[in-house]
């Protein structure tokens, strides 16, 4: 539902207000999803351009103040979601269409709410995830111009899906995976065990994908996956050097990242 319709007169009212609205606050689970081509990522910036500084400027102009968004984790620049998901606190005594509706409002075609429900408070976006599911896509070529901003065109590489899909093989399960990762200051203190309980290799015509599903994922850690993975796939590296890398925990220069342009968060476990 959108901004018209049967919540235009509500909108009006709330769009009208000079002041907070009152009232015990109740914690909303929304999932959104959004183009990250023209965002610096997920996490709020001091100069602003995040999703999340866009939906807090969308529910301060709502509630008439600051209202923070707990996300269930970042995505990087240009890294696109089908499926994110977060909370926020706020009191408000209409329909709660009528708030999706506000939400929804803004001409920014970049951005959807797609889901808005009230929730417990013992509710949180970030901490009460069990896991995510990212999708990695990849075109052999170069994909046209509608679909280039959410592919990695591989150009003159051809790599091989089933060299790709036994390297996937290796490296599912529990796993120290610092060499599948970049460095990131707050990342020296997370721990680099995480489980892996999918990585898929699907490949139809010029088109393919990697499905990585987990506990939990490090930063960059699936698009360094990729990046492994299509080295595989091209002969640059075999699956002993898979074993040695993820082996050696540590990081390196083994391969490069895959661009940030073809991942999506798809969904989050709770």
């Amino acid at each position: 539902m959108d901004s018209g319709g049967e919540y235009s007169g509500v909108l009006a009212e709330v769009f009208s207000r000079a002041r907070p609205m009152g009232g015990e606050k109740i914690r909303f689970r929304c999932e959104c999803a959004y183009d990250g081509t023209d965002f610096c990522g997920w996490q709020s910036q001091k100069g602003g351009g995040s999703v999340q500084d866009f939906i807090e400027e969308r529910l301060g102009r709502i509630f008439k103040e600051p209202v923070r968004i707990h996300g269930s984790g970042r995505t990087d620049a240009g890294v696109h979601a089908t499926g994110q998901v977060f909370h926020f606190d706020a009191a408000w005594s209409h329909p709660d269409g009528a708030l999706l509706a506000a939400l929804r409002s803004s001409n920014r075609a970049d951005v959807r709410i797609k889901s808005l429900k009230r929730v417990g408070k013992d509710f949180h976006a970030r901490y009460g995830a069990k896991g995510k599911r990212y999708v990695y896509y990849m075109h052999r070529g170069v994909a046209l111009p509608h679909l280039a901003r959410y592919r990695w065109s591989l150009r003159g590489r051809d790599p091989d899906p089933e060299k790709m899909a036994a390297a996937a093989e290796l490296l599912t399960g529990e796993h120290d995976f610092t060499a599948f990762s970049a460095s990131r200051g707050a990342d020296a203190r997370e721990n680099p065990v995480k489980t892996l309980s999918r990585l898929e290799v699907v490949s139809r015509g010029a088109e393919m994908r990697v499905v990585a599903e987990g506990s939990g994922f490090m930063y960059k850690m699936v698009r360094m996956l990729v990046g492994a993975l299509v080295d595989v796939g091209t002969g640059r590296l075999d699956e002993g050097d898979i074993r040695e890398i993820l082996a050696s925990k540590k990081r390196g220069n083994y391969f490069q990242a895959a661009p940030a342009q073809g991942l999506f968060l798809q969904r989050v476990f709770y």
